[in-house]
């Protein structure tokens, strides 16, 4: 389990440039990135109440999507869908709420739910938004764009960097989109 791609950008774009390295600022985010902050940083949410605390200071997104994607025929790599880190190995989307991922030497990101995938996906590359959303057996909506966490304890994560999972004490929560 490990980082393949960083990224972060101080404006409200879609897409992130990749980075050597990115800084995680506890209770904050990713230094640098227009979502860092306590409350909720994301323009159609600040529309509806600025208080609300921030549970999206860092979104990470599964490497296997990307594959997934390029079978698919779309050209997509770190940064691209708006992601901050870009992993490999690991079943994101099949965490816990709360379960906590060790990144490189000092950073801790709290997992709080998943990415809601929308329009903006289709509006980079037209059809991406289908590869991103499935439904299971029983017709229940699969979100696949990734999922968001607060940062607990900050560091440095770049490229390389081990992911070592804790998963929370207790009955596991599903993530939900957030």
């Amino acid at each position: 389990m490990k980082v393949v791609g960083v990224a972060f950008d101080g404006e409200h774009r879609f897409s992130k440039p990749q980075r050597a390295v990115i800084r995680l600022i506890e209770g904050l985010g990713v230094e640098g990135d227009a979502h860092l902050g306590k409350t909720v940083q994301h323009l159609s949410r600040i529309r509806r109440d600025p208080r609300v605390p921030n549970l999206r200071q860092v979104h990470l997104i599964h490497a296997e999507l990307h594959d997934e994607m390029r079978r698919e025929g779309f050209e997509v790599g770190p940064g691209d869908l708006g992601e901050n880190i870009t992993t490999r190995g690991i079943d994101l989307l099949a965490l816990p709420r709360d379960a906590r991922l060790h990144i490189g030497a000092e950073a801790v990101v709290e997992v709080k739910g998943l990415r809601n995938p929308c329009y903006q996906i289709d509006d980079f590359r037209k059809g991406l938004l289908k590869v991103c959303i499935d439904k299971d057996e029983t017709g229940n909506l699969i979100r696949k764009a990734g999922i968001m966490g607060v940062v607990l304890r900050g560091g440095e994560v770049a490229p390389g960097d081990a992911i070592r999972v804790e998963l929370p004490d207790g009955p596991h929560i599903a993530l939900l989109a957030i």
